[in-house]
């Protein structure tokens, strides 16, 4: 496939409200601490601390410091968006398995790790606002001697996280601080819940395909040739420039715009049988990018995610 090679300016930031628990990863919560309105800190599943985001319109979120992983995404009318697999561990073991996991600076398998690393390592609160309203925190991960030993790069990558009254956006920033080049790619490994038999995506045809179902290791090309796209079966498959807008209908009352910036491809997955247990209740709509970023020292990389309803 196409390898992309972009380049952008060191971002300009602005962390003039750091709170006093900047740069930390929260090894444990022992209270609850609330950092700027409509954001606290808070101890989640397994004892492990979270970022709980509540907008005055009735929406919330819920962001684990392990992973820098949303794992909850709630809309005023109390509806959970996001899924969780029911076999997701919060004991620091595996990554959890749901939500909006990262994927970086590996999609799939590869050199490293399946998926990378950024999925599995304390994240730390570098910032909180709250801009009318909507509350904003930035999560924080850079290298350190666990990433090096499979990865040998000095990164820093920043997510920030902005919960409205009917949507959520978030904002990737990867920059190259170390003193030699390196490429990666990425996705976020997005958990929606669905009922799988009733569920549909549009916005993907004319797109080129690489269709992992029968062979992850050789995928067949092909090419979007349908409006909808659904579920019925075992699906694993990339979306090569794919557009920058699709709309999903959970089949569960909720239709769902998936818009983006910078994330060049998307992926549609459900496993099927694979995971008998809870298949049928989730689908994964994943903003990627496949192709390997190429950064120079000093140079970064943004992408922008933004999931709403009507």
């Amino acid at each position: 496939m196409a390898m992309a090679s972009m380049s952008f300016s060191l971002p300009n930031l602005n962390l003039r409200r750091v709170n006093r628990y900047s740069g930390m990863a929260f090894a444990s919560v022992n209270k609850e601490t609330s950092t700027t309105v409509g954001v606290r800190v808070t101890e989640g599943e397994g004892n492990l601390p979270k970022v709980v985001l509540t907008s005055p319109h009735g929406s919330e979120a819920e962001i684990y410091l392990f992973g820098g992983c949303i794992t909850s995404w709630k809309v005023p009318s109390g509806k959970d968006l996001l899924f969780v697999r029911p076999d997701a561990v919060f004991n620091k073991k595996k990554p959890i398995s749901g939500g909006v996991p990262h994927c970086f600076p590996q999609f799939g398998p590869g050199a490293i790790q399946q998926h990378g690393f950024a999925r599995n390592l304390d994240w730390s609160v570098v910032d909180s606002d709250n801009a009318d309203g909507n509350p904003v925190v930035t999560l924080l991960l850079k290298d350190g001697p666990y990433s090096r030993s499979m990865w040998d790069f000095g990164f820093q990558a920043l997510y920030k996280v902005i919960l409205n009254s009917k949507s959520i956006s978030t904002e990737l920033i990867i920059t190259n601080t170390d003193n030699k080049p390196f490429s990666f790619n990425s996705a976020l490994h997005t958990y929606f819940s669905a009922s799988v038999t009733g569920a549909s995506v549009k916005g993907l045809k004319g797109c080129k395909t690489l269709d992992k179902e029968l062979d992850p290791a050789n995928p067949v090309e092909g090419k979007e040739e349908r409006d909808v796209v659904i579920f019925p079966g075992f699906v694993d498959r990339v979306y090569l420039d794919a557009p920058s807008e699709l709309q999903l209908d959970n089949g569960l009352g909720s239709v769902i715009t998936i818009k983006n910036t910078n994330w060049s491809d998307a992926v549609l997955w459900n496993p099927h049988l694979q995971m008998e247990a809870c298949y049928k209740d989730f689908v994964c709509v994943e903003n990627a990018q496949i192709g390997n970023v190429q950064l120079e020292p000093q140079q970064s990389w943004t992408a922008k995610q933004l999931l709403s309803i009507d």
